[in-house]
């Protein structure tokens, strides 16, 4: 099986038992291209119950085999795929960049290291993620093995199409499960071109497949008897299967009088314009204090102008910030502005569409926003953030962890001490210090609140694709 596949030969088929076929549902996805609101495919499978009992089924028959096959086997398989990623690593972001916009040099690069750099990293662990043992003392050796679940399943957003298929599948398949991955129907092509580098690389027939499709077929996944982890609502009604969900935030940055000003509005402006904008722990809330507040707003502002100049082509090496994703993603922003302009909060800069065909908008920020105003409450996933002064490190705890996310958090100053107090303080799963809007594969990455369940990343990710066997032995006679 031959990786042959570009804008002009897009994979449109499911990718079942180590080949690609037909689904038996006739409904299909319509996709199009956010640049210019052009049709990209109209006849992309949409997996259905068929398609996904198949899938299943594979999985089943293969997972004896693979969580049996011998460690460095599975490894060298992991590792061999994560090459082919690289290897392939421009064709797989023009792929995902013609549904989601993203330029290579700004994102898709940094996605296909993330995709490869996940299945390197989860290899690594396969022959180290021990169990434990307790003293015998008491008469009894106590022997605690980390098992596969078996099926599993990963359910992947379409701002992180390839990247988040590393931190889903390298996990699960590093630790002995069969993975059905289910791409978002906005982004599914690089997902399905996953199939020949899954072949090329090792994987048995049913270790690791690939179902196109939308809602309907994430509700099929999810409530599937036969699947061991996935989502939430349907696994209470299903199986009770493992979940971890990641579901965005509204982070809230915190910039103090003794800051670095330049490193401060470097993060800052970074963290609303990368990926236009549409990243879950995206800095969206600002909070400066009094004595550095009209220096950081110049400087802020400043930035996302000189941002606003790299919109553009994301097929131009130039471009920085490419279109929101679809219409309906544009509407849902641009409707966040508009009501912010009357009477939520004062417009620092942006606010605009960009041209008059795709989905280009400006760096919004607007000041001096209400504390109850949606647009300070409320996700909106695009280059939209909000900036208000504070006075005292107490008030500023509380307007921090005013909200019902809680995914990422972070604070600048040069007082180590207060960098410490505040990182404690925050009501969320992860902080950055002098620092923001970012994660490392080796660490926990996840939120409290609405801000999802679980960890991925990091030791956490292996643990929550595994289930815990305590063994007793009888030392007395």
């Amino acid at each position: 099986m031959e990786f042959n596949f570009s804008k002009s030969n897009l994979p449109k088929q499911l990718f079942i038992n180590n080949e690609f076929v037909a689904s038996k549902n006739p409904k299909k996805l319509e996709l199009y291209n956010p640049k210019d609101d052009s049709l990209v495919a109209n006849d992309v499978d949409l997996a259905g119950p068929e398609d996904v009992d198949a899938a299943v089924a594979a999985a089943e028959k293969a997972f004896p085999a693979w969580k049996k096959m011998p460690p460095i086997e599975r490894r060298e398989i992991m590792y061999k795929f994560a090459g082919l990623v690289e290897k392939h690593g421009k064709a797989l972001a023009e792929l995902s960049r013609i549904t989601l916009g993203a330029p290579y040099g700004a994102f898709g690069a940094f996605e296909v290291g993330l995709c490869s750099e996940a299945f390197k990293y989860n290899a690594g662990w396969i022959d180290k993620f021990a169990g434990e043992s307790f003293p015998q003392e008491d008469g009894f050796l106590k022997i605690v093995r980390n098992e596969p679940l078996g099926v599993t399943a990963g359910i992947v957003p379409w701002n992180g199409p390839l990247g988040t298929v590393g931190l889903k599948a390298g996990p699960a398949l590093a630790t002995g499960n069969c993975f059905i991955l289910k791409p978002s129907e906005k982004t599914p092509f690089a997902s399905l071109a996953l199939g020949p580098l899954i072949v090329e690389a090792g994987f048995p027939p049913g270790v690791f497949q690939v179902l196109s499709g939308d809602g309907m077929t994430g509700s099929l996944i999810s409530s599937h008897m036969r699947i061991r982890k996935r989502i939430q609502e349907a696994a209470a009604k299903s199986n009770l299967k493992r979940v971890t969900l990641e579901l965005g935030g509204k982070s809230p940055a915190v910039v103090f009088d003794d800051a670095n000003l330049d490193n401060a509005v470097t993060w800052l402006s970074n963290a609303i314009t990368a990926n236009t904008g549409q990243v879950c722990f995206a800095a969206t809330r600002v909070y400066v204090q009094e004595g550095i507040y009209d220096k950081f707003v110049a400087g802020y502002k400043k930035a996302l102008q000189e941002k606003a100049k790299t919109i553009g082509d994301p097929e131009d090496d130039s471009t920085v910030m490419g279109p929101l994703i679809d219409k309906a993603q544009f509407d849902r922003v641009s409707g966040f502005i508009e009501r912010g302009k009357n009477g939520q909060g004062t417009l620092l800069t942006g606010g605009s569409r960009v041209g008059d065909k795709g989905f280009f908008i400006e760096p919004t920020v607007f000041e001096n926003v209400k504390a109850d105003a949606e647009i300070i409450t409320q996700e909106i996933f695009g280059p939209v953030a909000v900036l208000n002064s504070f006075k005292t490190e107490e008030e500023i705890i509380e307007k921090s962890n005013n909200t019902n996310f809680g995914l990422m958090a972070g604070v600048f100053t040069q007082d180590v001490n207060r960098a410490m107090r505040m990182a404690s303080a925050f009501d969320s799963g992860m902080v950055g210090i002098n620092c923001v809007s970012l994660m490392m594969m080796n660490a926990p990455f996840g939120g409290s609140k609405e801000s999802g369940l679980g960890r991925e990343c990091g030791r956490d990710a292996l643990l929550a694709f595994t289930e815990r066997k305590t063994i007793m032995m009888n030392m007395t006679y």
